[in-house]
């Protein structure tokens, strides 16, 4: 079983930034080793949508929503993920939620979520 915990939400005003942080960890003994990692969010009464997606490579996807504003990056060692949200907008405003899947197994794990809201 793989954890992912998420930090770094909150309130921030459109045109600021913030940045999410999401670590992976497992229990003793379990053998995991993270592959595809990535930002999803969920407004009231919406859908869950994609937001970025990365690679252990590297290799980036942005929803186009989000393109040119919101970059991603990871820090393999430290089986952790970043979302840098730059000049971000009241409709950004959402529950974020960290997936990643564990290359071992193929299982797919998500966070518990991160409130980020933004102010006009």
């Amino acid at each position: 079983q793989v954890t992912l915990v998420e930090s770094g939400g909150g309130l921030v005003q459109a045109g600021g930034s913030l940045t999410l942080s999401c670590v992976a960890s497992a229990a003793s003994g379990t053998a995991f080793r993270i592959g595809a990692m990535g930002w999803y969010r969920q407004a009231p009464g919406k859908q869950r949508e994609l937001v970025a997606t990365i690679t252990r490579g590297a290799s980036k996807n942005f929803a186009d929503s989000v393109k040119g504003r919101f970059t991603i990056s990871r820090d393999n060692a430290k089986n952790t993920v970043y979302l840098q949200m730059n000049s971000p907008k009241p409709e950004d405003t959402a529950v974020y939620f960290c997936n990643a899947e564990n290359q071992l197994d193929r299982s797919n794990y998500w966070g518990q979520g991160t409130q980020v809201t933004v102010s006009s």
